[in-house]
């Protein structure tokens, strides 16, 4: 990995989960997933997530056989722009699997394994640990703690713990919209005594900017996000990011971030579908990204996957209640008038 790429990830970025683009019949529509890597690169990401959930873990299966042919098309877009974007692979378990995706992300030059701890399935935490510790000697791990409605586990401190006694591990998404089990987390960072050489990343697309503005206990900050929210609506997330992270050391957060980060949560309730257990979540990510232009239609693997009822109503909804949300130019406004300081990515500290 190149020296300036760990840096990015320790000072905090935005990382969108990248979707996938389908045509009408359901095979990967080239052009489109193209255009989806290049629209995540012109907001100003600081890195992509491929072969996430938000991509779809059907692709994950050999009879789909996606996994590597877009892994492939969003690093030959990253490379015809000559970005030095954080390049993260998503990648299941069990461990025989999980090493060779790990081996085909580094031959594609991936940086980073976002690999589900919950993808073992009921599997001993013991195995699931030396499994991690398997794929960290083919690619630096970036665990991820995957909330239990889109199938994730529940972890207690001890295996974090034990997860960051890892040198592998250079980052940890925590994503399971839960505060008691994001402070789990935390601790087992803080305790570890790793706080400075391990990123952490909030996962939690319903507590976003909370994540963002808390400083943890002994200094621990969640500095970025990796984010099926950030799938949309980029821009404005890269500015609130940028925003948030030029105030973290100082003594008063502006209210107006609280203020956002509550409208934040509301467009993502709609987006995710909390109301039905997020079962429309990545058609509701798709919805959003025709809207804006970027993909011809909601069409996933699985044609029973797909709004749910009463979903569509509710991004229209925030749609037209929190235009700021959507426009860099009209937040940066906002922000700007309730006096949060504006910062280059260069002003920004860990």
């Amino acid at each position: 990995m190149d020296a300036v790429l760990p840096q990015a990830l320790l000072d905090g970025t935005v990382i969108p989960a990248h979707p996938l683009a389908l045509t009408a019949e359901r095979r990967l529509d080239e052009g489109r997933q193209r255009a989806l890597t290049r629209y995540y690169l012109e907001a100003g990401a600081g890195g992509i997530a491929i072969g996430v959930h938000t991509t779809q873990f059907a692709i994950h299966d050999p009879s789909v056989g996606l996994y590597e042919p877009v892994l492939a098309l969003a690093a030959e877009e990253l490379d015809r722009a000559g970005a030095s974007l954080l390049r993260v692979a998503g990648v299941l378990g069990p461990t025989e699997r999980a090493v060779r995706e790990a081996q085909s992300a580094a031959g594609l030059g991936y940086h980073l394994a976002l690999v589900a701890a919950s993808s073992w399935g009921d599997a001993p935490e013991a195995e699931i640990l030396a499994g991690l510790a398997a794929v960290g000697e083919v690619l630096p791990i970036f665990g991820f703690y995957l909330q239990p409605a889109v199938g994730g586990r529940p972890f207690g401190y001890p295996f974090w713990r034990r997860l960051f006694e890892l040198t592998s591990v250079r980052a940890v998404k925590i994503a399971p919209f839960d505060r008691y089990r994001t402070i789990d987390v935390v601790r087992a960072l803080a305790d570890s005594g790793r706080a400075g050489e391990v990123a952490l990343y909030t996962g939690n697309d319903d507590s976003i900017v909370t994540d963002l503005i808390t400083p943890f206990d002994r200094g621990v900050r969640i500095v970025g996000g990796l984010l099926g929210q950030y799938a949309v609506w980029t821009c404005a997330a890269v500015e609130l990011h940028r925003r948030i992270r030029a105030v973290t050391t100082s003594a008063d957060i502006p209210p107006i971030l609280l203020t956002i980060g509550a409208q934040l949560t509301d467009a993502n309730a709609a987006i995710f579908d909390a109301e039905h257990g997020f079962r429309g979540c990545i058609p509701g990510i798709h919805h959003v990204l025709c809207r804006e232009g970027v993909l011809a239609g909601r069409w996933c693997l699985d044609p029973a996957e797909e709004l749910s009822p009463g979903q569509r109503a509710e991004i229209d909804r925030v749609w037209d209640a929190y235009p700021h949300l959507r426009d860099t130019g009209e937040l940066r406004r906002l922000l700007a008038e309730h006096g949060v300081p504006d910062a280059r990515p260069s002003q920004l500290h860990r």
